[in-house]
């Protein structure tokens, strides 16, 4: 699943820097991911770096867009070779 950043979020700065697909971005009132290029760092690193420096623990999953690690891996793919992998079988 995507990852979404509550309103928890003190505008800290540590978690825009730490995302390989560059997802986080500043919004109107605090930082904001875009779900279409959050893997939750799949195929960068073994959990998200932007959960993992976030003093307030203000970044969760997204019940909204509920994505297994195949599905998330796919996108990986697509985002850093623009090919989606073929169907299997």
């Amino acid at each position: 699943m995507a990852l979404i950043i509550t309103d928890e979020c003190i505008n800290c700065d540590v978690c825009e820097p730490e995302c390989p697909n560059r997802a986080i971005s500043q919004g109107e009132e605090i930082y904001e991911i875009d779900p279409d290029l959050c893997t939750e760092c799949v195929g960068h690193y073994n959990t998200p770096q932007c959960v993992e420096v976030c003093p307030v623990s203000c970044i969760v999953g997204d019940p909204d867009r509920v994505e297994n690690r195949e599905q998330l891996m796919e996108k990986y793919q697509f985002l850093t070779t623009g090919v989606n992998r073929a169907p299997l079988g």
